[in-house]
């Protein structure tokens, strides 16, 4: 099988990233990461990903807060494609994909979301859950489309609520469990696109 090359996308702190690199680096995970790009010039997962020698940039998306333009799409697509990038990776990127990135990336981008989808879309799932005196909830992996959380669903794995749970207890417990599935579903995935 051809050496998977990872395209990451990410808002945030870049957990998720630094899970994939710890797979990659024990084995687990046989991919290399071409380019990690964030719409937030102050993530961690910048940072994290300059600590390991992966290239980075930044996708320009302003004055937009929330939405990702049609030509942000359009520069991430082609950066992600010189790049050689097999499959794009979400982690924790906070824009909704659309057409132009879909179509470059056809069912080759995945996304985790803490809750076990459909129950739960959108931001802080992890907070939705609790408010709804859900007792359990979870973490799934899947196929990106262009709406909310809404495409195939390749994996999920249940969390228990506890009693007890605070919003960053759960979040801290749900995040274990991604920090686990998300290389395991990579890689078999993976073998789905080189097969």
């Amino acid at each position: 099988m051809a050496m998977l090359t990872l395209g990451i996308l990410g808002s945030g702190s870049g957990s998720n990233l630094q899970a994939i690199i710890d797979a990659i680096d024990s084995g687990l995970l046989e991919a290399r990461i071409a380019l990690v790009l964030s719409d937030n010039p102050d993530a961690f997962i910048l940072e994290r990903a300059k600590n390991h020698g992966i290239p980075t940039g930044l996708i320009a998306c302003s004055p937009f807060r929330t939405k990702f333009p049609d030509t942000a799409q359009q520069e991430t697509a082609l950066g992600l494609s010189q790049a050689g990038v097999d499959l794009v990776c979400l982690a924790g990127f906070l824009r909704l994909v659309k057409a132009p990135l879909l179509a470059a990336f056809p069912s080759r981008i995945l996304n985790i979301h803490p809750s076990l989808l459909p129950a739960f879309p959108g931001l802080e799932a992890w907070k939705q859950a609790l408010e709804a005196s859900a007792v359990v909830t979870g973490v799934t992996v899947h196929l990106v489309d262009a709406g909310m959380d809404t495409g195939p669903i390749l994996r999920q794995e249940a969390v228990s609520i506890m009693p007890f749970d605070t919003a960053e207890t759960l979040h801290q417990r749900i995040q274990a469990v991604e920090h686990r599935l998300y290389p395991e579903v990579i890689a078999s995935y993976a073998k789905k696109l080189f097969s």
